[in-house]
């Protein structure tokens, strides 16, 4: 019923469609492969394939995979930061609103990534286990320029392009394109594999 509930409330949107759902994610990669959706809204905790697993397949898959956006009734759920490692564009507690979910669908679908504001700093807090660099991460870190480190240290701290731009008296589109080239830098997928390694570098630590 649930499941069928978010269909609908979706569906309803003129701008987005449903292409499919699945009861688990046992087979997932196949449903994904016939209706190829922009998005795949996964539920974490399933009774045979867990979402983390499901979002490891569809995102091994040939070709662009979808984004993925998890939902989960946990605000410290033991799977969040894992699979944000993953690959997960965003996470968002299911007693999110109505609108809120439909926003979040249209968020990650746009190219951006999203954590529910709840999640967010107990995420890091509780699942940034390597706070120190690798040598390779530090070698690619050494990389970036002073003003994409600073950018890339925004954005680990939740701030977003607008402002950053007016905390660093930016252009916004200026921000962006320190954004991108940050994680092309880095071959990171979105800006939420960006805060991950940010904190798992110990580019910016929680609490600070």
């Amino acid at each position: 019923m649930i499941r069928a509930g978010f269909a609908a409330l979706l569906d309803a949107q003129v701008d987005i469609t449903v292409t499919g759902t699945a009861a688990d994610g046992d087979g997932i990669e196949d449903v994904v492969r016939s209706t190829t959706p922009d998005v795949v809204l996964m539920d974490i905790r399933m009774p045979k394939v867990n979402g983390l697993e499901a979002t490891r397949q569809i995102l091994s898959m040939d070709g662009t995979p979808p984004r993925i956006l998890m939902l989960t009734t946990f605000d410290a759920d033991e799977y969040v930061f894992d699979a944000l490692r993953a690959g997960a564009s965003g996470f968002l507690l299911k007693d999110a609103t109505p609108e809120e979910l439909v926003q979040a669908v249209r968020v990650v679908a746009d190219g951006d990534a999203l954590l529910s504001p709840k999640i967010t700093r107990t995420l890091i807090a509780d699942y940034a286990a390597r706070p120190t660099a690798t040598p390779v991460q530090a070698r690619l870190l050494s990389e970036l320029t002073d003003r994409e480190a600073e950018v890339m240290t925004a954005v680990a701290r939740g701030r977003s392009n607008a402002e950053i731009a007016a905390d660093l008296y930016l252009a916004e589109q200026t921000v962006k394109t320190h954004v991108s080239r940050v994680l092309t830098k880095l071959a990171l997928r979105d800006r939420t594999q960006m805060v991950v390694y940010a904190y798992e570098c110990g580019l910016v630590r929680a609490g600070e």
